[in-house]
């Protein structure tokens, strides 16, 4: 099995929109003192575009930050984001916050999140954590919606973007520091490497916790290599977008060493297409796993790229919720489940939950039933359950 398979079509939208007028950030916020280059600073706010707004959100704005570039470890980047405030009562200590780490979007500034309209799936889970009151914070992560390029899946890069937006979010009135770190898909891993970083990158976020859904595990022990399929996949536009991330890593890198000729048209336009009409294209092109890679192709990148793709640590400070799909295909089941076993070895907590009849996306709305008992706990500092061991 390669690395990411699957032929379900279940990605968010990302409609691209100009982006120019939304750059234009006006009305300034700040962290009083802070230097220009301190990471967590906010740099401006806005209103959000009408058709990116959320309709359970009172106050919603689209936010510039400064955060750490997690390409190189040091110096730091502007990097976008949204932050939506709940309609329910400001509690005595400030709302809790919500972490969001957004799925595959594409890697395109036009495909930024906080550009475009979140999808009806998106619009539904949002909405619920901010019916429970939740803050919800959401980084774009570095690169996508500002200048440099966006390193795909790279865990450090996704980490810091999320921690400092929460940094940002903290100078608001009416933000608690309590936080709780959530993501899906590509976000799921963004939302699970956060949390092993946390402690050392941002100490003065406190973290209650983690919930991630269709989190990918990009080790080739949780997915063997049983050759490619003939199966029309569009998420090989994964791949596609992960070639971002392996320039990073090795500037000589050439993709035709892991795309077929054919294939070569589609990657080049993957840099600017969202990854709906890219998954579009790449079923009308009729594009299979065989007919995209060459032999071991598939293999080869995601070994370039393991070094920065990796998590940190699998032994995480604060306890996880995992919803694992029974039938995704985007990030297979069995690559979840290796994750599970995997980290409940290293000592993390991890209260796992599978839903048989879920595909990669249905499960994201599906495990809110678990997911906010599991919140509620850790805000009320009661113990949460662990399926480790069973």
């Amino acid at each position: 099995m390669p690395l990411i398979t699957g032929s379900s079509f279940l990605h968010r939208a990302a409609v691209p929109l100009a982006l120019a007028a939304a750059m234009a950030l006006a009305g300034c916020g700040g962290s009083g003192g802070l230097g220009t280059d301190v990471p967590g600073r906010l740099v401006s706010q806005s209103a959000l575009d009408g058709a990116a707004t959320l309709p359970d959100a009172g106050e919603q704005f689209r936010i510039l930050y400064q955060s750490t570039d997690g390409v190189t470890g040091k110096g730091t980047v502007q990097v976008s984001g949204a932050v939506f405030f709940p309609k329910t009562p400001r509690p005595a200590g400030g709302w809790p916050v919500v972490a969001w780490a957004h799925g595959t979007t594409g890697v395109g500034d036009a495909c930024a999140p906080s550009a475009n309209p979140r999808s009806a799936r998106d619009t539904a889970y949002l909405g619920a954590w901010l019916r429970e009151g939740f803050v919800v914070v959401a980084t774009d992560y570095q690169g996508l919606g500002t200048p440099g390029p966006h390193p795909y899946l790279h865990t450090r890069a996704q980490a810091y973007s999320t921690l400092d937006a929460v940094r940002a979010a903290l100078t608001l009135p009416g933000v608690a520091n309590q936080v709780v770190l959530v993501g899906q898909s590509q976000g799921g891993g963004a939302a699970f490497g956060t949390a092993g970083l946390a402690s050392s990158y941002a100490p003065d976020v406190k973290v209650l916790g983690t919930v991630a859904t269709g989190t990918p595990y990009l080790v080739s022990s949780a997915s063997p290599d049983q050759g490619y399929s003939d199966r029309i996949a569009p998420q090989v536009a994964y791949a596609m977008y992960t070639v971002v991330t392996a320039r990073l890593v090795q500037p000589g890198f050439d993709p035709s060493t892991v795309f077929l000729p054919a294939a070569l048209p589609a990657l080049e336009a993957s840099a600017d297409t969202c990854v709906t009409p890219l998954f579009s294209r790449l079923v009308s092109e009729g594009r299979t796993e065989r007919n995209t890679y060459q032999p071991g192709g598939q293999k080869r990148l995601f070994e370039l790229v393991a070094p920065v793709t990796a998590y940190a640590t699998l032994k995480l400070d604060q306890p996880v919720f995992m919803g694992i799909g029974g039938k995704d295909v985007d990030v297979p089941t069995a690559m979840q489940q290796a994750l599970v076993r995997d980290a409940c070895q290293a000592g993390s907590r991890i209260d796992a939950h599978v839903y048989p009849d879920m595909d990669h996306s249905g499960t994201v709305n599906a495990s809110l039933q678990d997911s906010l008992p599991f919140v509620r706990n850790l805000l009320a500092g009661k113990a949460v359950p662990s399926t480790c061991g069973q």
